[in-house]
Order: C-alpha cells, then structure tokens, then sequence
C-alpha cells in the first residue's frame, strides 16, 4: 500500500466506523476503488488494525466514563461479587455486552468465513442497500426511547446479540448497535453512546487477534514500510473519527437515520450497477 491509499483507507474508516454506514464495507469499496490487491493478508489486517485510532477517539472523548467508578452505596446485603459489579458498573456492563460479539466473531474468523466476507464487494453492496431500506423505516420502528430507560445487564447482552450482525461486511457495527439500543427502549443519544462504548472491547480484541494472526504468519509483512503505514493509518483515523463521532450524536438525536438510509441505498446501487454490466470498482485496472 503507498502513502496515499493508507490516508484515503484511514480517513474513510474514521468517518464511517461510527456512522450506520459500515466502515469495514466502505474500506472495501476504497480498496477496490484504489485498486489495492484484495485476499492479502496485511491488507486483511490493516483493515481492522487501524480501528484502533477510532478505539483511542472514543476513550479521549468519553474518558470520564473510562477512567471512574461508581462511588455510591452498593445496595444493602450485597456479597462481594455484585459490590465489585456495582463499583465497577460501566465495565461490567461493556463485558456482557461484548460477549456475543466474541463468540461469534471467533467462529466467523477460524471458519474462514471472515475472511472470505472481507473479499467480497458483492455482499457490501447488497447489504448496504438492504441496510439502507431497514433504515428508512427504523426511526417509526423503535423511536420509543425514553430518558430514564437506562443501560442494564439484560439491554446490554440484547444490544450485544444485534452487535453480531455487523460480522457481515455491509451491514455495519454502529447500525447494529444503535438499533439494538433503540429495541431496548433507550433514547437514539444513550443507545449512540453505548454503541461507542461497546467498541472499545469490541475492536481492540479484533485488532489483537489480527496482531496475534499477523506475527504468526511469516514475518516478510513487518517491513519498516508497512508498520510506518499502520501507525498512519491509526492517527489518520483517530482524528477523524473524533470529529465525525462527535457531530453525529447531536445529528442522530434531532434528524435520526433517514439520510444515512438513502446515502446507503445510493452507494449500494451504484456499485450493484457497475458490477452487473461487467464493470471493476478499481479506478485502474
């Protein structure tokens, strides 16, 4: 990859990991446009990798919740276990709602069927579109949140279970998410922010295991190119990201998903078009 495909990839993936548009689908339709070569392992990993730029904006903006505890009472007759629960709450709370996501993203993975969904353009495309159209009618779906309806063990292992659709390229995590948080009864802004919360656990353990994937296989890959490339991509996308994360809580709250709906099915046809009548999504063949 060179210098300018690694900024064009990141800086897409810092203003889509948060949006309900898919952020690992737009990589690939980059990639593709790019024509960067698809099924290399480095590639593969770089695509998740530099998600951990966008995991450093969520703690930097939210760092108040990261970095404290529930001083207050634990409730009377509490055993250890629920007054470390209650203590450490917000943590408790990210672990159980990253438990699905675990199970069924390492199964994905050593099934290969990861790694085959990240080669295909096709299921992008048909996933944003059919994403797309669930998003025009989702808002009068699930728009039944109220302010005091808060995140509990049962809302984040539910929101958890819809995290798992985003294993599909297309669909996207922050979609997932934010309407499993609306099915729960949150408003659209706390389902939002715990989107944002759940994908710190969530990505760091994919960027890990694709570390852990990368210094296994032979280590021709770890030039001083390639981890120059790495390093860029997660400042890249860690500003961008903070930027976009933060202007799309307050336009979510008053305008909801509509517009990403249309952008969706927009992007999503063009591409079901172009490779229909026989045409390639790279700018250079």
């Amino acid at each position: 990859m060179t210098w300018i495909e690694t900024i064009i990839i990141s800086i897409v993936e810092g203003l889509t990991e948060f949006l309900p548009v898919s952020s690992t689908g737009h990589m690939i339709i980059a990639q593709n446009l790019l024509g960067v070569p698809q099924g290399d392992p480095f590639v593969h990993a770089f695509t998740f990798i530099i998600q951990f730029g966008a995991i450093l904006s969520v703690v930097c903006l939210y760092w108040k919740h990261f970095f404290s505890v529930d001083s207050s009472p634990a409730p009377a007759g509490s055993n250890v276990f629920q007054r470390l629960k209650h203590r450490f709450s917000f943590y408790w709370l990210l672990f159980v709602g990253v438990l699905p996501a675990v199970v069924i993203g390492l199964l994905a993975k050593k099934s290969g069927l990861l790694d085959w969904l990240l080669d295909s353009v096709e299921v992008v495309a048909a996933m944003l579109v059919l994403g797309g159209i669930f998003m025009l009618y989702c808002d009068k779906l699930f728009n039944k949140g109220s302010e005091s309806n808060r995140v509990n063990e049962k809302r984040a292992f539910r929101i958890g279970l819809f995290q798992c659709i985003s294993v599909i390229p297309g669909v996207s995590r922050s979609m997932a998410t934010i309407v499993g948080g609306m099915a729960q009864g949150l408003t659209r802004k706390k389902a939002a922010e715990f989107s944002f919360f759940l994908a710190v656990p969530t990505m760091a353990g994919a960027t890990l295991l694709d570390l852990l994937d990368l210094m296994k296989e032979e280590t021709s890959w770890a030039t001083t190119h390639n981890i120059t490339m790495l390093v860029l991509g997660c400042v890249v996308s860690f500003i961008v990201a903070l930027l976009a994360m933060k202007w799309f809580v307050g336009f979510l709250t008053k305008y909801g998903f509509k517009a990403f709906g249309y952008y969706r099915i927009i992007v999503g046809g063009i591409i079901i078009v172009l490779l229909l009548t026989g045409h390639s999504l790279a700018m250079v063949d």
